[in-house]
């Protein structure tokens, strides 16, 4: 069964905030990349290398607050309220992609289901009703 968490998105301070969240809710990152870290880290301005790709701090039993820094630029606009995804932890790439499906009616795909440099199948909406979704599965699970 999917299980889901809230994905922040922060302009230049994922850090500041979830160097706060650890102080707020105790435990350690089990991810946390820069963006210098990733295949186009080379590409960019040694600013934006610097700043915080995924961010991953576990929470209680079973859910994880994650986030990320928006860059300008990447194109990636920011408005406080709608800084948010709800990220979907799929049990499968079939059951990904079912669900990435029935959420697609009336939506804005903002990136397809694909395999990715990280090693999940993941995929971004907007669904018709303005909802931001992520949808991932890590092809390492256990």
């Amino acid at each position: 069964m999917a299980t889901i968490n809230p994905y922040l998105n922060f302009l230049g301070n994922t850090e500041e905030a979830f160097n706060f969240y650890k102080s707020v809710f105790g435990g350690e990152f089990v991810v946390f990349q820069r963006f210098k870290d990733s295949p186009h880290g080379d590409n960019m301005s040694a600013e934006d290398k610097e700043k915080i790709m995924h961010v991953a701090l576990p929470i209680g039993n079973g859910n994880v607050l994650m986030g990320t820094d928006a860059l300008d630029s990447m194109g990636q606009k920011l408005n406080i309220g709608d800084n948010f995804s709800i990220s979907i932890s799929a049990d499968s790439e079939a059951e990904a992609d079912q669900l990435f499906a029935a959420l697609s009616p009336g939506a804005h795909v903002v990136m397809p289901l694909e395999k990715t440099f990280w090693g999940a199948y993941f995929g971004m909406l907007t669904d018709k009703f303005g909802i931001q979704w992520m949808v991932n599965f890590d092809y390492d699970q256990k």
